[in-house]
């Protein structure tokens, strides 16, 4: 009886390890993003984001030439989050990253807007 709990335990431990190593880790998330925004105006339907590391800390920006930084920016087992601010009023984006691929919601003022972004590949 000791032997079948012993092998279960032993079991139980490598999925756990294999679920553990698969996580996402937040190094994977720097690099270039491009968004594409669904149910918006063209003007706003893609751009880019970009996710890289300053002074240990994990930093974002929205825009290519004229980059936003991101505020709030949290990224946690592959959950991400973050806001940005400009003079149309406060954005919140919320994703879940499976590996090259950032899939969520945009909401603001003007309602909640389904989002993807796809990492680029290094240049």
């Amino acid at each position: 009886m000791k032997t079948k709990y012993y092998i279960l335990m032993i079991i139980a431990v490598s999925i756990v390890s294999v679920a553990a190593t698969k996580a996402v880790t937040a190094d994977e998330i720097f690099g270039t993003w491009k968004y594409m925004i669904s149910d918006v105006p063209a003007e706003y339907q893609s751009g880019f984001f970009t996710f890289e590391q300053k002074d240990s800390k994990t930093v974002g920006y929205v825009g290519d030439t004229q980059k936003q930084e991101m505020k709030e920016l949290a990224v946690d087992q592959g959950k991400v989050t973050f806001a940005t601010e400009n003079e149309h009023g406060v954005f919140k984006y919320s994703f879940m990253q499976k590996g090259d691929t950032l899939t969520g919601t945009i909401s603001s003022q003007y309602g909640d807007f389904p989002i993807k972004a796809v990492k680029e590949a290094k240049k």
